[in-house]
């Protein structure tokens, strides 16, 4: 199973969030839920680089089935506001994704005290 979980702060934005695990809703490269998350999230990470210019700090291991990203901070309320839309746009399409296939996809929400 893909267990996603996503840390809020204090003000309601994520901080980060981990994705882990495999689906195994069909065999290694036949997998289209491991590939759906896959690519919501890794597309994700490049688009706040690509569009921002910020960098969050991740870290892969393809085959544990790990991707843990610690959002990017910037003095720049702007590019901050643009990175929560990019990640809340990552929620939205994992969340469709966990409707859909709810046997092998969970998503948890937690808060952290830390952080804006």
């Amino acid at each position: 199973m893909i267990k996603i979980t996503l840390v809020r702060n204090k003000a309601g934005h994520i901080a980060r969030f981990t994705v882990s695990g495999h689906a195994y809703y069909d065999d290694p490269g036949k997998d289209i839920v491991c590939a759906g998350v896959s690519a919501v999230a890794q597309g994700t990470v490049n688009a706040i680089e690509k569009l921002t210019g910020l960098v969050p700090d991740a870290e892969v291991s393809e085959k544990d089935g790990l991707l843990k990203v610690a959002t990017p901070a910037s003095f720049d309320e702007a590019r901050n506001a643009q990175v929560q839309l990019l990640l809340e746009g990552m929620v939205v399409s994992l969340e469709s994704i966990a409707e859909a296939y709810g046997k092998y996809v969970t998503i948890k929400q937690t808060f952290s005290e830390k952080g804006g």
